[in-house]
């Protein structure tokens, strides 16, 4: 067996309608008082930061609330974020939302008590010393970004960087599933997608494919595979909602001890450069990258095909071949969309992002089949 090493949060919680009663389950965990909620504007609209602000406030905390939070947040929202904090002497940190939300809130936890710039961050490894406490709250079952140590920011007009490090691990993450009720359904479907992506490349992953993360992944695959057309036609389908959560934490936990790979590296462009969301972006790529990396892939995708229990025999590359196939029939019923065209991408851009994507050197080079411009090209022009 190879070596390897798994590293997840120290603490996680699973409870329906948990965010309610969220201060009274912090109270005891932690004696900080001067809170910074980080969040965005819809959720507020929406009426979900209500009964969590009177939560917090009635087990004694004094709570700031940063609503500022975007989809592909840039470093700008970091520098605002801090900043607040930093004025009302916050001494603990809690991110509720979507991954953007908890990505910006993990940053400001580490620069809170840091004498380090945000750009000095950038890469695997990079941050120093310590951070303020952090609480993650996700409120989509897709990005998995409350159990990892993985923080993306929009760096330019069109480009993305991340931050890998230990650091970026919550002290405690509560999974309230009753938060993505009012999820709508191409939401649903594009974070539940995302979150397969999560589970499919953390297994096939060419450097630090591990026994855990290999088990994490296919038992998220299978609550996601069983529940995503679930969540995405009934809402409030509490069974549903509860499994696709899971399944996307599990896949998270998974992906951050196996990092993701092409998928992803195809996918950012399309957020930097046509404000695509970034699960959807995933879900539009997963296809050609699937049919691309099955030369090498097929033996680990005919185990997955057995994971999603799809029908039919025959050798790992019929196997294989029906798991792809599955995927593309799931997709297809979500609802979400399927195209590049569909989002507005234009042909007379794919290659610069064939250019773009092949920047993601962090994430190319853990795809099982290595990927040339010329290659990416073909995969975008396959997904138009």
């Amino acid at each position: 067996m190879n070596p390897f090493e798994f590293r997840t949060v120290p603490s996680m919680e699973m409870a329906w309608g948990g965010a309610q009663t969220l201060g009274e389950r912090i109270a005891s965990r932690f004696p900080h008082r001067k809170a910074l909620l980080v969040t965005d504007t819809g959720l507020i609209k929406a009426g979900l930061i209500d009964p969590i602000r009177s939560s917090l406030e009635g087990a004694g905390f004094v709570l700031t609330v940063f609503d500022g939070v975007v989809a592909d947040p840039p470093e700008q929202v970091v520098m605002e974020c801090t900043e607040m904090a930093r004025k009302a002497d916050v001494d603990l940190v809690i991110g509720l939302g979507g991954g953007s939300s908890l990505d910006i809130a993990k940053l400001v936890a580490v620069l809170l008590t840091s004498k380090q710039s945000l750009s000095d961050m950038y890469g695997i490894g990079n941050v120093k010393g310590t951070r303020a406490p952090l609480i993650l709250v996700p409120t989509t079952a897709g990005t998995g970004s409350e159990v990892t140590n993985i923080s993306i920011i929009t760096t330019g007009e069109t480009t993305k960087m991340g931050v890998v490090s230990p650091q970026l691990y919550a002290d405690y993450v509560l999974l309230d599933a009753e938060l993505t009720v009012g999820l709508p359904q191409v939401h649903t479907a594009a974070t539940g997608i995302d979150a397969m992506v999560h589970a499919i490349e953390a297994y096939t992953s060419k450097h630090k494919k591990n026994p855990l993360s290999d088990a994490l992944a296919r038992e998220a695959l299978r609550l996601l595979g069983k529940n995503l057309i679930a969540a995405c036609k009934d809402g409030s389908d509490r069974q549903a909602r509860e499994g696709m959560l899971l399944g996307a934490t599990f896949a998270g936990q998974a992906f951050a001890n196996s990092p993701v790979a092409a998928v992803h590296a195809l996918a950012y462009p399309l957020g930097g450069h046509y404000h695509v969301p970034h699960g959807l972006s995933n879900a539009l790529m997963l296809g050609p990258v699937l049919r691309f990396n099955a030369k090498a892939a097929a033996p680990l995708y005919a185990e997955l095909a057995d994971v999603l229990e799809v029908p039919g025999d025959g050798d790992e590359v019929k196997r294989s071949d029906a798991f792809v196939e599955h995927m593309e029939v799931l997709m297809n019923e979500s609802g979400a969309p399927r195209k590049l065209r569909d989002v507005g991408v234009t042909d007379n851009t794919l290659a610069m992002l064939a250019s773009d994507a092949m920047k993601q050197s962090r994430l190319l080079v853990n795809n099982p089949v290595e990927v040339r411009e010329e290659d990416a090209l073909a995969l975008y022009r396959e997904a138009f």
